[in-house]
């Protein structure tokens, strides 16, 4: 995994798990990989790779079962949802605004772009699972 520079490497791991969770690869009441096979997969610190879990289980997302590992909450893939959405409203919505303001892009040009691109990632998504 290539790690980005403006934040904290565990809170990167932390997020791939959290998109593992909403994709379905981690499903409700799974495993997720220990620390030590997080930290190889990652290329990191086992400390680092610790700090991702406990972040996750202070979250509420994931809970352990003693000697075992951790396990997926049922409740995970909406406590997700819910925090995502309201980070893409508070971050990346103002952000949208603003650049749209700045290139004079009205509201129905992008949503008529929004549309179509949906509809293309949607075609590929059915064509992909067709394909399997």
């Amino acid at each position: 995994m290539i790690f980005l520079e403006d934040q904290p490497i565990f809170l990167q791991i932390a997020d791939w798990i959290a998109d593992r969770i909403l994709d379905g690869t981690f499903p409700t009441d799974g495993n997720v990989p220990s620390m030590r096979e997080l930290a190889m997969r990652m290329e990191v610190n086992p400390n680092t790779a610790m700090r991702a879990v406990e972040r996750l289980q202070r979250d509420g997302l994931i809970y352990p079962k003693r000697g075992i590992g951790y396990y997926v909450d049922a409740a995970a893939r909406e406590r997700i949802l819910k925090a995502r959405i309201e980070r893409f409203r508070k971050e990346r919505v103002p952000a949208l605004v603003e650049e749209m303001l700045l290139l004079d892009i009205s509201p129905e040009g992008l949503n008529e772009q929004i549309c179509e691109e949906m509809a293309a990632r949607t075609a590929n998504a059915s064509a992909q699972t067709e394909n399997q």
